[in-house]
C-alpha cells in the first residue's frame, strides 16, 4: 500500500471559485449509471460475481420506478423549520413508510426474485418479503440509522436498496439552492453518511470534491484535504493499493482515526460512488490489516467490512 501522508493531494483544484453546495440525484440516471459501472467492473474483479449481483439490483432499482406513486415531500412548514435550524429536510429518524414506499418495497423485492443470487441471499430475500409490519419497520430503522445487526446483513441490504429508490425520488423533488450544511459527514438532504467522496470531472466543476450520500444519492460540496467526518485539516493522509493508478484512495484522518475513500473521476470518467466503493474492497481489507484507521463511509452493500 502506498502512503501519501507527507504530500498534499496533487490533483488540480477546481475551475470555479464557488461551486454549488448540493447536486440532487436523478432517480433514474443514478441507478442505471451504477448498474453499468458495476457490470463493467465485474469481469476484472476478484469479487466479480458479487458485483454482477449488485449490478442486477441496481438495474432493478432503475426499472421498477415507472408508474410508482408520487412520494410525499416535506411540507412548506417542515422545510422552513429545517432551514431555520440547520437540519436536513428529509428526516430519517422520523420517516414513516407511506404508500409510495410500500409500493416501491413490494415491487422491488418481487422483481428481485427474478435475478440470480446465492441460495443464502435468496433465503434472506424470502425472509424480507415475509416479514410482518413490526419486523419490516425494525429493518427499515436499522438501515436509516446505519446500524445493521451482523446476523441479518443480507436482509438489510435488500431493505436498503428499496429505501435508496424512495429517498432518491424524494431528494429529487427538493430545491438544491435551499440546502445548506447540517454537520460534518451528513447529507444536507437526509442527514445520511457518505458512501465515498469524488473529485469530479463535471463540466465547469472539474477538480471539485463532493461527498455522495449512501441513501438518497445527493452530492454535497466538501473542501479538499479535510476530514469529511470530523472537519480536521491536520493529519490528513492518502493511501492506496499498490498499482492502483491513483483513482481510488483512502483519505485518512489522525484526528478521528477514520477514513473515507476519495474517487478521482477527473482521472477516470466512469467512476461511480457506490460501485467503485464496493469494487475497491481490497483497499478496505488492507486498511483493516493495518489497523490504524476505521472505515468511515457507509455502503449498505459492504456491510460487515
Amino acid at each position: 500500500m502506498s502512503d501519501d501522508t507527507a504530500r498534499p493531494d496533487p490533483t488540480v483544484i477546481g475551475e470555479v471559485a464557488a461551486p454549488p453546495f448540493a447536486r440532487l440525484p436523478d432517480p433514474h440516471q443514478i441507478f442505471i449509471d451504477r448498474a453499468l459501472r458495476l457490470r463493467a467492473l465485474a469481469p476484472s474483479s476478484e469479487i466479480g460475481p458479487y458485483l454482477r449481483f449488485l449490478s442486477d439490483l441496481a438495474e432493478l432499482q432503475y426499472r421498477i420506478q415507472d408508474d410508482l406513486p408520487e412520494p410525499v415531500p416535506p411540507g412548506e412548514a417542515a422545510l422552513a423549520w429545517a432551514r431555520t435550524h440547520g437540519m436536513p429536510p428529509l428526516d430519517r429518524s422520523g420517516f414513516a413508510p407511506d404508500a409510495a414506499f410500500a409500493t416501491t418495497f413490494d415491487r422491488f423485492t418481487a422483481a428481485a426474485e427474478e435475478i440470480a443470487m446465492p441460495s443464502a441471499a435468496a433465503e434472506a430475500l424470502s425472509r424480507v418479503r415475509a416479514a410482518g409490519r413490526a419486523q419490516g419497520e425494525s429493518m427499515l430503522r436499522a438501515v436509516l440509522a446505519a446500524s445493521i445487526p451482523a446476523e441479518a446483513l443480507a436482509e438489510h441490504a435488500f431493505m436498503a436498496a428499496a429505501l435508496q429508490v424512495h429517498f432518491a425520488r424524494l431528494a429529487a423533488r427538493l430545491d438544491a439552492a435551499a440546502l445548506g450544511p447540517v454537520g460534518n459527514g451528513a447529507c444536507p438532504c437526509c442527514g445520511g453518511p457518505p458512501v465515498s467522496t469524488m473529485v469530479v470531472g463535471w463540466r465547469g466543476m472539474h477538480g471539485i470534491r463532493f461527498c455522495a450520500c449512501s441513501l438518497c444519492g445527493t452530492y454535497w460540496h466538501q473542501v479538499r484535504i479535510q476530514c469529511v467526518l470530523c472537519g480536521s485539516t491536520k493529519g490528513i493522509g492518502y493511501q492506496e493499493v499498490e498499482g492502483g493508478g491513483g483513482t481510488v484512495k483512502a483519505e485518512t484522518c489522525d484526528g478521528c482515526h477514520r477514513y473515507v475513500k476519495v474517487l478521482y473521476q477527473v482521472r477516470q470518467t466512469d467512476l461511480e460512488p457506490v460501485a467503485d466503493d464496493a469494487a475497491s474492497l481490497g483497499l478496505d481489507l488492507l486498511m483493516q490489516q493495518q489497523g490504524e484507521y476505521e472505515r468511515g463511509g457507509f455502503n449498505p452493500f459492504l456491510l460487515g467490512y
